[in-house]
């Protein structure tokens, strides 16, 4: 019977999910004309610049115009948000829908869409999901079976969904799955081998100067996120101006009606992934008379129960359902595994709003303004470093922190049995490490602690704050961080130019971690293997700069990058020696040498391009590859990046560059990689905000629906 019930099942999924492309009526897609008011221009390099008379039109062409270059990955977030990626990815994409169900986020997000959003950040929502709902109505051949319509909430469950996932909640689930789990506190750094970021190491750096640093009394602000260089939280550049005060320009993921970080005519902003421990798992002591209850402060209590289905993609179209046990506790979600019964809680959990902060921060025109927006606290995680024209410049410690009892230690797993673990309030806004407005006129931040953010004595001290918040302890520095502070320390006079040379700064300090380990490959002693004693011969005169025609960098990086990778990623770390004899090899069998200058070895490679990279992992111009063969395959690092110059009179202009260009899923589009030798040359572009300018550069004009104009030549 059972089999013959499992057969009936797969032929329904059959039914239901279709072999084909689905039949659409675009009548009831393509909302009536006069709905939304929008134009899109776009710039020689293809960057859209959305033009609407309401917020919520601009939202509609954003969305239109971005499906236009990455229809793809937009169309999969629906389904990612929805809990339905199983259908899509199989397996892997079941593991991530059971994340979703069990953590009840598209009833989340259902629930409360009315009332914790405003009606303006709704009507945003609605506008992006029927500006894609137009696109797919118009190019039925890309549609996945089951995506249409989409709807507001699925743009705010993208939200929902990705954000835990970049403070490393879903490492920590897994850990409930492996074998011999480890205690939540072995490591408490977000986890790079997301769903998202495929593996891909994630990052980021921001800093910014104020009038107090530079000769001219400009401000300058580094929007520079490191980013996987395809994918769901790949960069895409927009303009977004409306009649209702949105003048923005800056980076949005697929799926996003808003920018992420960016600046607008007043202000800017970037974020950096930060590490704070926002993530608990509490042991729960199981009723021996009843494996449904648990004990809390003293009383059985039942748990909730529930099942979830699970769809999953064997071959072809065939989806077959598996059903999967769900439960909650007072914690929070719960999951019985064979060495006990855990629940987990995490900091910001229920909140549905990051959209509406980051809509509230591209309209913000003033450092109050942006304040107020961050004080909503819906965004759970992130560093932000900010400036604006006034000359202001700030670093925030972002993070929905909860205030735990001092009596346990939150680096282990916690007794699920006592209200004492069960903490309901969040640190104050006020209380959350920061530095305003310092006297050394400079602030940085890239993936390191909040307590070596400027010069001293301005930077937070670590005994104002609780051990059990878990905010990165002073020791926590990357490369760029140290380089950062040595460059921006050393310079009280800061031009323009400069600012932009310390960007792409390619060396390592010898403070870094690379520095050490640099000194462990050059006490190497002589085994007598020739190859080996070459390599350490070119590590002792290597003057720790990834430029191009460096002969040394090659074995240096080679051997440093797993150990990098795997700490940021909180995987088991390699041992160098091992590695630098291994590197060392392959150089040799692959080149005839082992001195390669590094332009041989990193490459940038899109389509038919393939050009030589100077920077390297964990260096300010960050570049992370894998290996092909014979070279090193950028996949992700420095993309999409911003510099912002206000100058004394308080009028803005920028410069920014994408490591590919604006199609970035269309292979036949002239913006298919225009923009990679300007990356590759560490050189930028202008950014246009004034549509006067804009049109002395614009490649076509058009509205949704209409043709897209074709760029001449």
């Amino acid at each position: 019977m059972d089999r013959y019930r499992c057969i009936f099942s797969m032929v329904l999924v059959l039914c239901v999910t279709g072999c084909g492309t689905p039949k659409l009526n675009p009548s009831q897609l393509v909302p009536p004309p006069g709905t939304y008011d929008v134009r899109i221009l776009r710039d020689s390099y293809g960057v859209p610049h959305i033009f609407g008379k309401r917020d919520a039109d601009v939202a509609y062409g954003l969305a239109y115009a971005h499906c236009e270059d990455d229809f793809e990955t937009i169309q999969e977030c629906v389904f990612l948000g929805r809990g339905i990626y199983g259908t899509l990815k199989g397996k892997e994409g079941a593991a991530i829908d059971y994340l979703v169900k069990w953590f009840r986020f598209p009833e989340m997000v259902h629930e409360k869409y009315h009332s914790d959003l405003s009606p303006e950040t709704r009507a945003l929502c609605e506008a992006y999901a029927a500006g894609f709902n137009h696109y797919a109505a118009l190019h039925p051949e890309k549609v996945l079976p089951g995506v249409l319509p989409a709807t507001g909430e699925d743009v705010v469950a993208g939200f929902v969904v990705k954000s835990p996932m970049f403070f490393g909640m879903d490492n920590d689930v897994k850990r409930l799955f492996e074998d011999a789990p480890k205690a939540p506190a072995q490591d408490k750094v977000a986890d790079a081998r997301n769903p998202f970021t495929r593996g891909l190491p994630i990052g980021s750096n921001t800093f910014a100067v104020s009038p107090k640093r530079t000769p001219d009394g400009k401000t300058h602000l580094a929007v520079n996120s490191h980013q996987p260089w395809t994918g769901p939280v790949a960069w895409y550049e927009a303009h977004l101006k409306s009649d209702e005060g949105l003048d923005v320009v800056g980076g949005v993921f697929p799926g996003c009606p808003v920018v992420l970080h960016g600046h607008n005519r007043d202000l800017g902003w970037a974020h950096t992934v930060n590490h704070p421990d926002l993530v608990d798992i509490y042991t729960l002591e199981i009723n021996p008379a009843n494996p449904d209850q648990y004990k809390f402060d003293g009383q059985w209590r039942d748990l909730e129960k529930g099942r979830v289905t699970l769809w999953v993609k064997m071959w072809n179209k065939l989806c077959i359902p598996v059903r999967r046990e769900v439960l909650y506790s007072a914690y929070g979600p719960v999951v019985r595994r064979p060495q006990g019964v855990f629940a987990i809680r995490y900091g910001g959990y229920g909140d549905i709003r990051q959209v509406e902060q980051w809509f509230r921060m591209d309209k913000a025109r003033n450092m109050q303004e942006f304040e107020a927006a961050m004080r909503m606290q819906a965004i759970p995680s992130f560093n932000v470093g900010y400036a604006d024209k006034e000359g202001n410049i700030w670093y925030l410690y972002n993070a929905r922190l909860p205030v735990r009892d001092e009596g346990y230690d939150w680096k282990q797993y916690l007794p699920g049995n006592t209200s004492r673990t069960l903490w309901t309030e969040y640190l104050p806004f006020e209380k959350l490490p920061q530095v305003k407005n310092p006297a050394s006129g400079f602030i940085q931040n890239a993936n390191s602690t909040p307590f070596r953010t400027t010069a001293e004595p301005e930077n937070p001290r670590p005994e104002d704050f609780s051990p059990t918040l878990g905010i990165q302890p002073p020791s926590e520095m990357t490369n760029r961080a140290f380089r950062l502070l040595e460059l921006l320390s050393a310079d009280d006079s800061i031009t323009e130019d400069e600012f932009c040379a310390y960007k792409y700064d390619t060396k390592y300090s010898r403070e870094s971690e690379a520095g050490q380990l640099l000194k462990r490959m050059q006490d190497v002693p002589d085994d007598g293997d020739p190859v080996v004693s070459e390599a350490v011969s070119l590590l002792r005169q290597w003057n720790l700069d990834t430029n191009l025609e460096n002969p040394a960098t090659a074995i240096a990086v080679l051997s440093m990058e797993p150990v990098v990778r795997a700490e940021m990623s909180g995987q088991p770390v390699p041992d160098i020696l091992s590695l630098l004899r291994d590197k060392a090899h392959m150089l040799k069998n692959t080149f005839g040498r082992v001195d390669v200058p590094w332009k041989d070895v990193n490459r940038l490679v899109r389509g038919s391009v393939n050009l030589p990279l100077d920077g390297g992992p964990d260096t300010l111009h960050a570049v992370y590859g894998n290996w092909r063969k014979d070279h090193l395959e950028g996949m992700a690092g420095d993309c999409y990046v911003l510099l912002v110059t206000w100058g004394r009179d308080g009028r803005v202009h920028s410069h920014s560059i994408h490591q590919f260009g604006s199609a970035t899923l269309d292979p036949a589009s002239p913006h298919y990689a225009d923009q990679a030798p300007l990356f590759a040359a560490r050189q930028m572009r202008p950014v246009w905000l004034d549509e006067a300018e804009l049109r002395e550069h614009l490649e076509g004009e058009y509205r949704p629906g209409q043709p897209r104009p074709q760029p001449k030549g």
